[in-house]
């Protein structure tokens, strides 16, 4: 009888024992439906659109390639200009996932308007230096001589995060600068000397590097006083942002930064 007893109490226990690993069983085959839907509306796929400064062509390019290599199933398209020009596109409705100024003047723009997702990101920094024609004909030597009779100089307009700052070294210097001709661009500045139309340009130590032996760089202190920072966000009207904000990511990040300090840029 009391053998009887035992065996019985064995099986019982041996029931209750399958049911909780069935039920555990259940309770994780429930559970995974949600969690592959949660992967899935997090999958970083697609197209996106990046607006970006022309002074970030190289760095983006190379940066789009990665990204795109990392998260198979995406492209990344850029057009490059100057940042005031890619603000005001932005606003007027201009479809775009990502927005990288070269300053955060034009990015507050962008913020001021409602289009900007989130906080932007500061990615990097750059500073002004002197592009002239190898060999450098006219004897540039500082800032002061861009400003002598005769020498056809060329900067970015004003509303261009290059041409502020460039303006803004020139009113702390007192110098007086009259270039013969203000670009929309950085790389329009830079296009200019080396196709031998200016005698010398501003642009960004970037762009110089960029340009390699076609041009002569020359440094001068005063463009330790004026640093731009980049900033970068994912657009509120973005039809894709989970992959705009894991390309904002990637370049805030610290492969961006590699890549960005690659080039001649400075961290943020």
């Amino acid at each position: 009888m009391r053998k009887s007893v035992k065996k019985a109490l064995g099986i019982v226990a041996s029931g209750v024992l399958s049911l909780a690993l069935v039920s555990g069983c259940s309770s994780s085959d429930s559970s995974s439906p949600s969690t592959a839907a949660a992967s899935t509306s997090a999958t970083v796929t697609g197209d996106i659109t990046v607006f970006a400064a022309a002074s970030l062509k190289n760095t983006f390019t190379e940066l789009g390639k990665e990204f795109e290599a990392e998260n198979p199933g995406t492209t990344v398209t850029f057009s490059f200009a100057g940042s005031s020009d890619l603000v005001a596109q932005i606003i007027q409705g201009a479809p775009a996932d990502v927005f990288a100024s070269a300053d955060a003047a034009n990015m507050k723009k962008a913020t001021d308007a409602g289009v900007v997702a989130g906080t932007p990101s500061d990615f990097a920094s750059n500073t002004l230096t002197i592009v002239v024609p190898p060999g450098n004909p006219k004897g540039i030597t500082s800032f002061a001589d861009l400003a002598k009779e005769g020498t056809q100089l060329v900067i970015c307009a004003p509303q261009v995060p290059c041409g502020a700052a460039t303006k803004k070294v020139e009113e702390a210097s007192g110098e007086s600068l009259k270039p013969v001709s203000e670009e929309s661009s950085v790389t329009d500045v830079l296009n200019k000397v080396t196709s031998g139309q200016a005698d010398a340009g501003i642009v960004y130590v970037t762009d110089a590097k960029s340009a390699g032996d076609k041009v002569e760089t020359i440094a001068f202190p005063e463009a330790a006083s004026v640093v731009n920072l980049y900033q970068v966000a994912a657009l509120k009207d973005s039809k894709n942002l989970t992959t705009a904000t894991k390309f904002v990511d990637l370049v805030s990040g610290p492969k961006g930064l590699a890549v960005l300090t690659n080039e001649g840029f400075a961290a943020p």
